[in-house]
């Protein structure tokens, strides 16, 4: 709630939680998110600046969000770490495997998004 009204992700979860149990439903979101890392760790030619140009979050927006969530439990998690969660292996590693120079294109998208300001914030 950042304007005194409920967040959609509040909505959604106040729907979910009529029809299950709350623990139900945090182990029910575990598993959608570790088959999300899943799924991302299977296309690693899937580049994080495509990921921002359609939708808007990319493998480091999710590191990230781990490291706030972490922090909002009280758990200490830096962004190395998160990132090496999220990416399956440390960064600096898997940008030198699998990440490509973006092209003009990639980056003329990102930028007219205004999500960023070049290719090291995807």
């Amino acid at each position: 709630m950042m304007d005194g009204r409920p967040s959609k992700l509040d909505i959604q979860s106040q729907r979910w939680s009529i029809c299950m149990e709350e623990k139900t439903q945090t182990q029910i979101e575990a598993q959608v998110f570790r088959r999300l890392l899943q799924h991302l760790d299977e296309r690693k030619d899937v580049q994080n600046i495509d990921l921002m140009n359609l939708a808007g979050f990319c493998r480091n927006c999710l590191a990230k969000w781990y490291v706030a969530a972490s922090e909002a439990h009280g758990q200490s998690l830096d962004l190395n770490q998160a990132r090496e969660i999220v990416y399956g292996m440390p960064y600096p590693e898997w940008k030198n495997l699998y990440q490509k120079e973006a092209t003009p294109e990639q980056l003329q998208a990102f930028n007219a998004s205004g999500r960023g300001s070049g290719p090291n914030d995807a």
